[in-house]
This record gives structure tokens, C-alpha cells and sequence, in this order.
């Protein structure tokens, strides 16, 4: 969690760079306001309380990268990090989910990355637990009787030397137990078939008639203690050795590690180093600001419910009480209909650093096609690959494409980089399905400016394009 060799925000842009393109200022911002966490932690103790994070607010239309950008810092922080979207919450008193609960989302992700990673250092540890209950599956164990001598040999007196042989039991156990430990070593047991005790995961314990204004947090903490004060069922299940030891290995690196001690850690980084990033802000905005009636007043119980939360408050969650003064909120919205001044003057306040992305153009599509990572093109490249065909794509053929997006965005609708899945599958689902059919191994596709023209003309002369909006 933002350690010593976290990255600098022109690294962090680098980064950004790899999988979106252009948005500059908005990868600036976001990368300023990640490094400030990390100099936030390593300044002075007595001010550490006092520097609040600077919260995002981005604008800009769908599909320009607002949601790719927040998720992708979020990785490069190695942060706890939730998206929700504001259209799904309701005013407390009515029904749906209230604000808190992307708080209670946050904990429950920081607890889960921080068990995956204590199990993961226990893994091995784990392994040998896992193997001993494989083997007593396999050769149950005999206990050797207090006082017990191994080793005697025959007949009486001294003398024996060489021709001592061990016949104890339990002596003899432990000699096969060793071989077959040696043979599930070499997985030469795998699909042996064993009888193991797995746990059963039981029904959930409800609570009848729980008291007026109790909150989920604490409903869903006493679910879990009245849940972990009943016995632990298990059942018996007959598997291979394979099977047995994927059922097992979570099993058992669950019980090597101390779940206070998770649930501590997991708090102390969704304080710290927590992002939540709230969708569709501008669903909850009041159009033209005038709250008067309607739909619009639930969207003002909404924001107002938001507001403790982004100033910084306790929310009680099942793992504890979460002080949310310190965590990272990026709001996002397309804002087409509402303006960001419609937001309450309050909730707006806490959103002071604003970014507005630009609309893609005609040379973006064909970068995004050709540039990042996780480009389309490679995409379905490496898809093809698992049948052992290679499909390339022509600059000419990535330039066409881009126009075509960018046709039938002005055309329709404009959602942005979306709009590529949509040309991408047109141009691409017969030879998807051809193979490996009817386009076997080894075989070579190339998709040149000719073939896109061939296969998408009529996607281009068609004004309606009603079948390929998304």
C-alpha cells in the first residue's frame, strides 16, 4: 500500500499512456492527486490528519475513458477500489441502496485483497497441511503406543546387527506413508480417488424483527458473529487427489492466518489508500437546479446523503468502523442534460478539482485500435491465436475502421470508443465463426481497407444504423 517506491506522477501518466489515449489533462490530475496520498502518509505526523484528499470530478461524454482512467490508477496504486453508480442509490427512507453501502463495498474489497495476499504467504505452509490430509485419506495413520520400542529384530540376546528388521506397526505405516508422499510429490496419484471432510456452507442466520434505525453495517456484523457462534458443518465428499487439494489449500491457508489482524489491516487501507469511483454523478443532479417536486426531489436526498460521506464520516461496517475523511472519491458524468452547477453548492465543494474530457476523434480511434496494451486489435488477436491462426491488421484497414466509427458516432450517437466493439464484431464475426471450420491451423488472415469496405459498406450507407446502436 504506497510504499517507498511508489510511482511519480509523470510515471503514472506513463503508465495511463499505455492503455488510454489522449485525455491528458485528466491523467495529470488523477496522477496528482494518487502521489498526494502517498506524500500525504510520509508528512509530518501532526499533519497528516489535516490534509484532505483534492476529489475529481471528470465530465465528458460516455466512452471517452472516464471509467478506464479510475480503474486503471486504481490498479497502479494497488488500492482498494469500488465503482457504483450514483442513478442506483435512493434517499435514505426509501427503499434501494443507500450512500453508505459503496463504503461497506470498499471494506468488504480491502478484505478480501488483504486475506488473498496473507494466504498467499502461507500457501506453502498450507501445502503440507493439505498433503498430511490427502495421505490420511489415502493410508490412515497409526498412532505408536507410549513407550513402544521400533526397530526390534528377531529372536533374543544382542547380535542381531544387519539382520535387525523393524515390524513395529506404526513403524511400518510411516514407511508407506513416505512413499506414497513421494508419489504425490511426483502427481503420480492425481486422479486416485479419496473420501475428504469439506465445510459446508450453511443458509445465512437472519435476524426477525431487527430494531428501528439499526443500519446494515451493524445488522450484517451481528449476522457474522451469531453466524460464527453456530458449529461448523462439514460433509464428506468422495474426490480425486487433485480435486481434493484445490478444495482444501483455501481451507486450510484460512486457518494459519488471524482474521483481526486482516480485518485491521484492511480497514487502515480503505482509509488511507481507498478509491470510490461514483458513476453517472450527473443522474442525481436536479435539472436547471430547481428541485421543485418530482423525481428531482429524491435526487436532492441523494446528493445531501453523499455530502457526509465525501466531507468525511464514521460508516459502520461488519468489519468495523470506517473513517472515510481520507478516502479518494472520482466522480464522473456525462452531464448532457444537467450541468455540474446543478449538483447542491455543498456537494460541489467537494469535488474541486474539475476535468473535462474531450470528445474522441477520427486519429484517436485509429490510436486506440493500433496503440494500448489491451488494443481490440490484439485482442482479437490473441483470441484467434488460441486456434493457432494469426490475423493482422493493415494501418490502411485500422485507418478505415476509425473513420467508420467516427461516421456512425456523428451519424447516431456519440459513445465514444464504444462504438469500435460494435464496428470490430461486424467486421470480424464470420471469421470468428468460420473457425476453425472452415479456417483451420496455421492459416493466415490479413484484413486489409478492401475487406473493412466489403464487410461494413453496408453499415456506412445505412442511415438509420438502428440494429447497431449499442
Amino acid at each position: 500500500m504506497l510504499n517507498d517506491s511508489f510511482l511519480t506522477p509523470a510515471q503514472i501518466v506513463a503508465e495511463l499512456d499505455k492503455y488510454i489515449i489522449g485525455q491528458h489533462d485528466a491523467k495529470r490530475h488523477v496522477a496528482i492527486a494518487l502521489r498526494n496520498r502517498w506524500r500525504r502518509l510520509h508528512a509530518p505526523a501532526a499533519m497528516q490528519a489535516e490534509i484532505v484528499p483534492n476529489n475529481i470530478l471528470m465530465i465528458g461524454a460516455t466512452g471517452v475513458g472516464k471509467t478506464e482512467i479510475a480503474r486503471r490508477l486504481a490498479h497502479l496504486a494497488d488500492a482498494p477500489f469500488v465503482k457504483v453508480e450514483a442513478s442506483k442509490f435512493t434517499e435514505v427512507g426509501y427503499v434501494g441502496r443507500d450512500v453508505e453501502s459503496m463504503v461497506r463495498d470498499l471494506a468488504e474489497q480491502s478484505v478480501n485483497r488483504v486475506k488473498a495476499r496473507r494466504q498467499e504467504a502461507v500457501k506453502a505452509q498450507a501445502a503440507d497441511a493439505v498433503e498430511e490430509i490427502i495421505l490420511d485419506a489415502l493410508i490412515p495413520a497409526i498412532p505408536q503406543p507410549a513407550g513402544a520400542k521400533s526397530g526390534l529384530g528377531f529372536g533374543s540376546g544382542s547380535g542381531g546387527g544387519a539382520d535387525e528388521v523393524p515390524h513395529s506397526d506404526a513403524e511400518l505405516n510411516e514407511r508407506t506413508r513416505e512413499r506414497f508422499r513421494q508419489k504425490i510429490k511426483n502427481g503420480e496419484l492425481e486422479d486416485r480417488k479419496i473420501e475428504i471432510q469439506v465445510a459446508q456452507s450453511g443458509p445465512s442466520v437472519g435476524i426477525m424483527g431487527a430494531p428501528p434505525g439499526m443500519d446494515e453495517g451493524t445488522l450484517s456484523g451481528l449476522q457474522d458473529m451469531l453466524g460464527n457462534m453456530l458449529p461448523k458443518k462439514t460433509r464428506k465428499r468422495k474426490v480425486t487427489v487433485a480435486e481434493a487439494r484445490k478444495l482444501l489449500l483455501d481451507e486450510e491457508a484460512a486457518k494459519l492466518i488471524d482474521m483481526d489482524e486482516v480485518k485491521d489491516e484492511a480497514i487502515r487501507q480503505a482509509e488511507n489508500a481507498g478509491i470510490i469511483f461514483i458513476d453517472e454523478i450527473d443522474k442525481v443532479a436536479t435539472s436547471g437546479g430547481s428541485g421543485k417536486g418530482g423525481p428531482d426531489v429524491s435526487r436532492q436526498g441523494v446528493q445531501r446523503d453523499l455530502l457526509p460521506i465525501v466531507e468525511g464520516s464514521a460508516v459502520s461496517t461488519k468489519y468495523g468502523i470506517v473513517n472515510t475523511d481520507h478516502i479518494l472519491f472520482i466522480a464522473a458524468g456525462a452531464f448532457h442534460v444537467s450541468k455540474p452547477s446543478d449538483l447542491i453548492p455543498e456537494l460541489q465543494g467537494r469535488f474541486p478539482i474539475r476535468v473535462e474530457l474531450q470528445s474522441l476523434t477520427k486519429a484517436d480511434f485509429f490510436r486506440i485500435l493500433k496503440d494500448p496494451k489491451n488494443a481490440l486489435t490484439k485482442q482479437y488477436e490473441a483470441l484467434l491465436k488460441a486456434e493457432d491462426v494469426e490475423l493482422t491488421f493493415d494501418d490502411e484497414a485500422l485507418e478505415r475502421l476509425a473513420e467508420i466509427a467516427s461516421e456512425v458516432n456523428a451519424e447516431v450517437e456519440n459513445i465514444g470508443a464504444r462504438r469500435l466493439h460494435t464496428v470490430m464484431s461486424r467486421l470480424l464475426n464470420d471469421i470468428l465463426y468460420d473457425v476453425p471450420d472452415k479456417i483451420g491451423a496455421h492459416a493466415h488472415v490479413q484484413i486489409t481497407a478492401a475487406l473493412v469496405d466489403e464487410r461494413l459498406s453496408d453499415m456506412v450507407k445505412n442511415r438509420d444504423l438502428s440494429q447497431y446502436i449499442l
